[in-house]
C-alpha cells in the first residue's frame, strides 16, 4: 500500500490546500494521471499520480490545508480481473464433472453472484448524486466528448462506465442526448447541497467545465462557501500508525479568498523565496549582446511561408537557443542540493510568466532542447495560457532545470534575474532593438538582443558561464541549427 502525499510544488511551498479530487475510491490510476487539484500561494495546480494502482482510500477532504508530505490518499495494487467462477481447479478434474451430472444442486447457491453482472441499471440508479464508477481516462474522454457520465448506465462490472459506453453516448444523435452542463462530480454534489443551478455557473475548468470552486463562488449568501469549514478538523482520516498534521482553514477557504489576499499571499511567497535565494546563493552575472540579423531574416522567411497558426515569435528562437546551450554546458542545467551539484535528467526550461493579478510563476517546458520550433512555440503558448488560468500540472512547476525570463515584450532591454533555488542558473533576454553595429569593418544598423546570465558561484565559475553565453550567441547567429 503506497501513500499519495501532498507534493512539494516549488522551493517556496510549505503547505497546500486540497481543492478537489479528480478520482474516487476504487478508481484505477496510472503514473502521470492528474488525480487532485491543489492550491498553493502562487497558483492552482493539477497534481499527478506518482505510480500506477487503485485508489483505495481518500484521507483528506477538499478544503483542508496540509503541510507538504502529508498523506492525501492510499494507493493499492491495480486490481486484476477475477477468474471465471466456473473455471475448474487444477489437480481436481472430478469436481467439475459432478455438476454436469446433477446440474440443479449447484445452481441453487449460484443466484448470489448472478445479480452482479445482470441488473446493471439498478446499481446505477441507486448510486449517490455526483458519484459515477469510472476511471480517470474514461472521465477525461467523457469530458472531451461532451458526455455526462451521470446519464449513463455502465456496462462494466458493478455498473462501472467503460470507454465503449462513452463512445456510444458521444455517437448518439443530438436529439437523444439530455441537456448537459460540463461539471466535475464534486461540483455537482456541492451544487445540489447549496441549491445552485449549474446552468448559471461559469466554469473555469477544462473546456469551461464547472469546478467546485466555481459553484462555491456562485452560491448565494455569505455563508454558502462555508460548509467545509465546520468539518475541517475531521477532514483527515489518518492511519493509526501515522497521524497526519492537518490544520483547519475556516478563516481563509480557497474558494472565497479575495483576490487581493491571494495576491498578497503570492507576493509574500515570492519575497520569502527570493530573499533566501539572494542570501544563500552567491550570484555572479554575465551579459553579452547578440547580433540577431540572421535570426530575424530566417524568422521572417519562415513566417512568410507558414500558415498563421504556425508562425513563430522571436521568443521561440531565444528559448530554443537557451535550451540547446544548456545541453552543451550541462554544468548550468541542474540543481544545488546537499552541498553538491546534481545534473538534470533533461533540459526542462522554466519560463517566467507574469500573472494578470500580479506575481509570477515559472512552469517548465519539458525537453525543450529536443522540440522543433513549431512544437516549442505551441507548447509555450499553451503553458502561458494555462499558467494564467490556474491549470498547470504539478510536474510543470517542480521539474525546471534552468529558468529563462524574457521581458522584451515589456520594453526592457536588459534583465538580471535572481536564481530560483535549487536551480543554479537563470537566463535573461531583453527586447530586440536596432543598434549601430560593425560587421567586417563596416558600420550599419542591425537588430541585436542583450542576453544575460545569473549563475551560482558554488556550482560554476565565470568561465563556464561565458561558454554558455557564447553558445547562445552562436546558435542565434545560425538559426538553421535551432
Amino acid at each position: 500500500m503506497a501513500e499519495f502525499t501532498m507534493p512539494s510544488l516549488g522551493a517556496d511551498m510549505d503547505e497546500g490546500t486540497l481543492l478537489e479530487w479528480l478520482v474516487g475510491p476504487g478508481d484505477l490510476v496510472h503514473k502521470g494521471d492528474p488525480v487532485a487539484v491543489v492550491e498553493t500561494a502562487k497558483s492552482t495546480i493539477e497534481v499527478e499520480c506518482f505510480e500506477t494502482g487503485t485508489m483505495t482510500k481518500l484521507l483528506v477532504k477538499p478544503g483542508a490545508t496540509v503541510p507538504v508530505g502529508t498523506p492525501l490518499a492510499l494507493i493499492g495494487p491495480a486490481k486484476e480481473q477475477q477468474p471465471a467462477r466456473h473455471a475448474p481447479k487444477k489437480g481436481k478434474p472430478s469436481k467439475p464433472a459432478e455438476p454436469a451430472k446433477t446440474p440443479k444442486p449447484p445452481e441453487i447457491p449460484s443466484p448470489p453472484p448472478e445479480p452482479v453482472p445482470v441488473p446493471v441499471s439498478a446499481p446505477s440508479a441507486a448510486r449517490l448524486p455526483g458519484h459515477v464508477e469510472a476511471g480517470p481516462l474514461v472521465r477525461h474522454l467523457a469530458e472531451q466528448s461532451g458526455v455526462d457520465l451521470e446519464t449513463l448506465h455502465g456496462s462494466g462490472p458493478g455498473g462501472r462506465v467503460t470507454r465503449t459506453d462513452v463512445e456510444h453516448a458521444a455517437a448518439a444523435p443530438a436529439s437523444t442526448k439530455p441537456p448537459r452542463v460540463r461539471a466535475t462530480p464534486l461540483a455537482r454534489r456541492i451544487a445540489a447541497e447549496l441549491g445552485v443551478d449549474l446552468a448559471t455557473v461559469k466554469g473555469t475548468g477544462r473546456q469551461s467545465a464547472v469546478r467546485a470552486s466555481d459553484v462555491r463562488q456562485a452560491a448565494p449568501g455569505p455563508s454558502a462557501p462555508a460548509p467545509p469549514a465546520p468539518a475541517a478538523a475531521a477532514t483527515v482520516h489518518p492511519s493509526p500508525a501515522r497521524p497526519s498534521p492537518v490544520r483547519p482553514s475556516p478563516v481563509r477557504p480557497s474558494a472565497t479568498r479575495p483576490s487581493e489576499d491571494r495576491t498578497a499571499a503570492m507576493r509574500q511567497a515570492i519575497a520569502s523565496l527570493m530573499s533566501r535565494a539572494n542570501r544563500d546563493i552567491p550570484h555572479y552575472y554575465l551579459s553579452t549582446t547578440v547580433d540577431m540579423a540572421a535570426a530575424m531574416d530566417w524568422l521572417h522567411e519562415h513566417n512568410r511561408r507558414s500558415a498563421v497558426g504556425e508562425r513563430l515569435l522571436p521568443a521561440a528562437l531565444l528559448l530554443k537557443a537557451a535550451a540547446l546551450a544548456a545541453r552543451e554546458v550541462p554544468e548550468l542545467n541542474g540543481f544545488w542540493t546537499d552541498d553538491h551539484f546534481t545534473a538534470g535528467d533533461g533540459v526542462h526550461v522554466g519560463v517566467a510568466v507574469s500573472l494578470r493579478g500580479g506575481g509570477l510563476v515559472a512552469p517548465a517546458v519539458h525537453d525543450a532542447d529536443t522540440l522543433a520550433l513549431p512544437q516549442l512555440m505551441a507548447g509555450l503558448k499553451d503553458l502561458v495560457t494555462r499558467a494564467r488560468t490556474g491549470r498547470l500540472r504539478g510536474s510543470e512547476v517542480s521539474d525546471a532545470t534552468i529558468t529563462v525570463t524574457n521581458l522584451g515584450d515589456q520594453g526592457v532591454e536588459t534583465v538580471f534575474g535572481v536564481i530560483y533555488p535549487p536551480q543554479v542558473a537563470l537566463v535573461g533576454f531583453g527586447r530586440v532593438v536596432d543598434r549601430p553595429w560593425a560587421v567586417d569593418g563596416l558600420l550599419g544598423v542591425r537588430p541585436v538582443v542583450t542576453a544575460t546570465l545569473s549563475a551560482d558561484h558554488r556550482a560554476t565559475d565565470g568561465a563556464v558561464g561565458a561558454r554558455y553565453l557564447t553558445a547562445v550567441a552562436r546558435l542565434l547567429q545560425n538559426p538553421e541549427q535551432l
